[in-house]
């Protein structure tokens, strides 16, 4: 076995491992690629998230299927991987995996949980390199170039010393995708989970890459899958084998980049001040809902939830998005942009509920939500006005939340939002 060949031991990390077994813990869990010690680019993705949080912190649930979701007409958050098995899904419609795993436990989410596991994750990343790209709340990129001498060991071992930490300190696991670029790492970090760590190199993905469908490239949707299967382009190798520049007159940039993805090639560096596009909450109802003024009050609560995270990231934006769905499954959005940004829950609701009283015709909808897109620093939010509204809106918003912090979410509520709707008790 050629020097380039040794295995890394997951529990000693120990980088020398030549057999099956590690010699010198007797630990099984080698991870060996003769490229092993030079990969620098690692997704890192934490398994079944939610789940593994509410299986940490109630013992009892530790064996059974766990599905983290709301209500019967709410859908998967996520779900433990005992129910994956049984072929339950995240954005699952919850009634359809009860059925699938009529014995789950069902746990309501709690965000705040989940945000701070999400950040003491974080921290810990950022103590092996400055180079972070959070993707969402339990996913991230990192590159590790030139950090064999901060940390005296190679990358891959850095980040098996990591994943042990993280399910030391935080009580979860993660699985993580090593390789020479963001692409090849993000395919890695699905193929040994949970609890894994797997590597791909470049020379490897052409024939890993070939079988699969073109919508397992990132970036191809249904639409995008469609327009290349009329081309007569249906799985990865029939990319390797077109002529890029006919993909390219056919499908422009996007062609461009589907022919170097088919051989593994992404160019993509690890962004660690990467721009979230938008900021947005939404409800799923328990009974469809009709009346305007009970989707009003549900309105006003996204929107102090999207006014608050926007305060939170010292953002704002001026496009406000409506977005609805009937009880067909039909989704509606409507946009309006705003000639100032803002990140006032009030500025956000007017917007959104002029735009909901255009829809608001007596059709029963499922599900509402509020986003803000076109982000940017909140110096430049709610410029003065001349009649000191914004001013004075923020002063007041400002007030509300400092004592919902004190005294709780309930302490102080818009008059219009306090009537139950239903489904709910206060």
């Amino acid at each position: 076995m050629t020097a380039a060949a040794l295995g890394l031991c997951r529990d000693c990390f120990a980088e020398d491992v030549r057999g099956a077994r590690c010699t010198r813990c007797g630990g099984p869990r080698i991870t060996r690629h003769p490229q092993l010690r030079t990969m620098t680019v690692a997704h890192v993705d934490c398994d079944a998230f939610f789940a593994t949080l509410e299986k940490r912190d109630d013992p009892s649930l530790a064996d059974k299927p766990v599905i983290v979701g709301g209500g019967k007409r709410g859908v998967v958050s996520t779900a433990c991987y005992i129910a994956r098995i049984r072929g339950v899904k995240s954005a699952m419609p919850m009634f359809q995996a009860l059925k699938l795993c009529p014995d789950a436990f069902v746990v309501k989410p709690n965000f705040a949980k989940y945000v701070e596991a999400s950040r003491a994750v974080k921290a810990k990343m950022l103590a092996l390199t400055p180079l972070v790209e959070s993707l969402s709340i339990d996913e991230a990129f990192l590159d590790l170039s030139g950090t064999e001498r901060l940390h005296h060991a190679v990358p891959a071992a850095s980040l098996a010393r990591f994943a042990q930490e993280v399910e030391r300190d935080i009580g979860i696991t993660v699985s993580i995708g090593l390789a020479s670029n963001k692409f090849l790492a993000k395919i890695a970090s699905e193929l040994d989970k949970p609890r894994g760590f797997a590597t791909l190199s470049i020379e490897e993905a052409p024939a890993f890459l070939a079988p699969k469908p073109i919508s397992f490239l990132w970036g191809v949707g249904p639409a995008f899958a469609a327009s290349l299967a009329r081309d007569g382009l249906r799985t990865i190798a029939d990319l390797q084998r077109a002529d890029p520049r006919d993909l390219a007159r056919r499908h422009g940039d996007g062609g461009l980049r589907l022919a170097r993805l088919a051989f593994g090639k992404d160019d993509r560096s690890v962004e660690p001040n990467r721009e979230r596009k938008s900021v947005g909450a939404e409800s799923t109802f328990e009974d469809d809902i009709r009346d305007p003024e009970e989707l009003a009050a549900r309105l006003w609560r996204l929107s102090e939830k999207v006014a608050g995270r926007l305060r939170e990231g010292a953002i704002a934006g001026s496009v406000v998005t409506l977005k609805l769905k009937t009880t067909d499954f039909r989704i509606r959005t409507r946009a309006h942009a705003l000639p100032t940004p803002t990140r006032l829950a009030a500025r956000i609701f007017d917007v959104a509920r002029a735009l909901l009283k255009r829809e608001a015709d007596g059709t029963a909808f499922r599900l509402i939500g509020v986003s803000v897109s076109e982000l940017g620093p909140a110096l430049e939010a709610d410029p003065p006005d001349l009649e000191r509204r914004n001013a004075r809106l923020d002063a007041i918003e400002t007030a509300v939340a400092d004592l919902r912090a004190r005294y709780g979410p309930g302490a102080v509520d818009r008059a219009f939002a306090r009537r139950p709707p239903r489904g709910e008790r206060r």
